[in-house]
């Protein structure tokens, strides 16, 4: 199989496209805790919001990171909190320890 060669205009739109459908995926998956994903991907919504502010920072925009935040969770993040994060157990935290030491 050949890896299609891509203008940039259409690498961009085709990145963007799968972006945007992560985001709509992570917001749907509200039982799926940041801490899972840390520990089984080594990123969460929080990493992917980050990942935001600083590619806006690189192209001379400023955005705060409840901002970022909000566009990736789809609402403020402390409602987020309150409406789906669960409390993390005991198994997690080892679990997140272990895979993330400097964290």
């Amino acid at each position: 199989m050949t890896v299609p060669q891509l203008d940039d205009k259409t690498r961009t739109e085709l990145e963007a496209a799968a972006f945007r459908r992560l985001v709509d995926h992570l917001r749907e998956r509200t039982d799926v805790q940041n801490i899972d994903l840390m520990n089984l991907a080594g990123f969460c919504r929080n990493c992917l919001s980050r990942w935001y502010r600083e590619a806006a920072e690189q192209q001379g925009m400023t955005i705060a990171d409840p901002d970022a935040r909000e566009i990736v969770y789809g609402m403020p993040y402390k409602e987020w909190q309150e409406k789906f994060q669960k409390e993390s157990t005991p198994e997690q935290k080892a679990a997140f320890a272990r895979a993330n030491p400097n964290h």
